[in-house]
């Protein structure tokens, strides 16, 4: 009974979740990730959808996917593993039914990352009509860099993306394609949930998908935001 009360938890709890912040020690504390699907209109052709016909959609990763490591470690079950770079939203605030017009009052920041995809899991998810967790929201399955608080950024709405993979352009767009734009974004989402501080959403990929395999360096940079550089395992 006494050491119930000295520790209420019947097991060790998880280890909170959080990202570095540039320029800091401070760290960003992760409560949700929301991923945005064909958010940019020649990925969407890609992959076989009409951009136009489309309202926007909605996957979750795992908080304890993201890894600022720079290393990732190429998944069990797949032979299909595929890069998506992405620009990440982090947010101080939330709540329901926030306008559009307001959103950006809730971001903290700004940072890279990629959305790692077990693309023939994915692909036999889809064709069963079932969720896409086996093939997003697997371990280690969203290399980040560091959050850039907003106060020093701004709020990019444009600037090139770009992804190489060992040294060859792979991924090229710019944020202005994006079809929902972050408040957008933010707003749909608080339709549905309440957003809260700690909540990461990653914004949608441009065209250029591919595999990677072991050995592989992949490089991302977003103007204004930096550099990511990820070794595959």
């Amino acid at each position: 009974m006494a050491l119930r009360k000295m520790n209420p938890y019947v097991i060790p709890p998880p280890t909170p979740v959080s990202l570095p912040v540039s320029g800091t020690d401070a760290r960003f504390p992760v409560r949700r990730v929301y991923c945005i699907g064909r958010n940019y209109a020649a990925h969407a052709v890609e992959m076989g959808h009409d951009p136009d016909c489309e309202p926007p959609f909605f996957f979750q990763k795992n908080p304890d996917n993201l890894d600022p490591s720079g290393n990732f470690p190429y998944p069990p079950r797949s032979r299909d593993v595929h890069h998506e770079a992405e620009m990440l939203v982090a947010l101080k605030s939330g709540g329901r039914g926030i306008a559009a017009r307001d959103a950006l009052d809730h971001v903290f920041g700004y940072g890279l990352a990629l959305d790692m995809t077990r693309r023939d899991l994915q692909a036999q998810a889809k064709k069963q009509g079932r969720p896409w967790e086996i093939g997003k929201a697997f371990e280690r399955s969203a290399p980040c860099g560091a959050i850039h608080p907003a106060e020093d950024v701004g709020h990019p709405a444009r600037g090139r993306i770009a992804l190489s993979v060992n040294g060859a352009l792979r991924q090229e767009g710019d944020l202005n394609q994006m079809i929902w734009k972050v408040p957008q974004m933010i707003a749909y989402l608080s339709d549905y949930f309440t957003l809260s501080a700690g909540d990461v959403i990653l914004t949608g990929t441009p065209s250029g998908v591919g595999p990677v395999g072991r050995g592989d360096v992949l490089e991302m940079s977003i103007d204004g935001l930096g550099h990511l550089t990820v070794r595959v395992d």
